[in-house]
């Protein structure tokens, strides 16, 4: 199968008539759709996906300044989904002919409702359903994917979430990237140095709604006996019930460190020889919390 997306065309002759604009292939013909929020302006950010009959993914990509898409596709039955931060879904279907043009026309995307918050009151991690894990470089080679298995952390629900708290206190020794030595390594003092510094630590007053289920978390981390300011690039899941009906609320949340920042020298291991990972690392988190008990 093959698609060939055109969603930059800006010429508005080749908006109204894309096929003006397109060579088609033997037996293709053209597939567009353009995405607009309730007001009828472009969602310039929309996400198309084109899926044949079975199912399979044809051709994606994102909308123009215009919120428009257009894509060549072999001539058939096709679904798409149009999707974009902070609005539902939409899904449409259309048949494509050979020369032909099937166009969805304007699609108005509506504004998603945002997930339910967690209520006010105080909430802990649940290790179980909860990870804290990294990626780094091997020094320019493959990457080294690793994780810390001994961690908790409280959260303290506001009225207005935004002035919520959160603590998160990281076991240092429990880092684990499934080589023996090279764990002894990343726990002596060429790097966290945990007899000298045990634990990990971050701290929240700051929570930022970046819309949709998008949030900013800005604290203090601690780490190798040095604190600086960081952001957590977090989406809230929403609230749930677990097997035994209790609530539960999750997210994801991502950001970058680099090792410099926290005195842990690139250049020095470097020169010494020690080529172990490299001088920023990735963070992923996938935590749960509950009620605190």
């Amino acid at each position: 199968m093959f698609g060939r997306w055109l969603g930059n065309r800006t010429n508005r002759a080749q908006r109204t008539n894309p096929l003006a604009a397109v060579t088609l292939p033997p037996s293709a013909g053209v597939l567009s759709c353009r995405a607009l929020d309730p007001v009828n302006e472009p969602v310039k950010d929309a996400e198309f996906a084109v899926s044949d009959a079975m199912g399979r993914k044809v051709v994606s990509g994102g909308a123009d300044p215009f919120g428009s898409f257009v894509t060549t596709v072999p001539a058939g039955e096709y679904r798409l989904a149009v999707s974009a931060e902070g609005y539902a879904p939409f899904h449409g279907s259309a048949s494509v002919a050979a020369s032909g043009h099937a166009s969805l026309g304007d699609v108005m995307l509506q504004v998603a409702s945002p997930p339910q918050l967690p209520a006010r009151g105080d909430w802990e991690i649940e290790p179980t359903h909860s990870s804290i894990a990294f990626t780094a470089r091997h020094i320019g080679l493959a990457r080294i994917h690793g994780r810390f298995n001994t961690f908790a952390g409280a959260l303290r629900v506001a009225d207005r979430i935004e002035q919520s708290a959160m603590h998160v206190v990281i076991d240092a020794s429990s880092i684990d990237t499934n080589v023996k030595m090279r764990d002894d390594h990343l726990r002596s003092g060429d790097f966290l140095d945990v007899d000298r510094f045990p634990t990990l630590e971050f701290y929240s007053e700051r929570f930022m709604h970046r819309g949709g289920s998008r949030w900013g978390i800005t604290g203090a981390l601690s780490l190798h006996g040095v604190t600086r300011t960081v952001t957590l690039d977090a989406e809230y899941l929403g609230v749930g019930n677990g097997m035994e009906g209790e609530p539960r609320a999750a997210c994801r949340a991502t950001t970058e460190l680099h090792r410099d920042d926290f005195t842990v020298s690139w250049q020095t291991m470097l020169a010494r020889g020690i080529a172990v990972v490299g001088s920023s690392v990735k963070i992923d988190l996938d935590v749960q919390i509950v009620p605190k008990g």
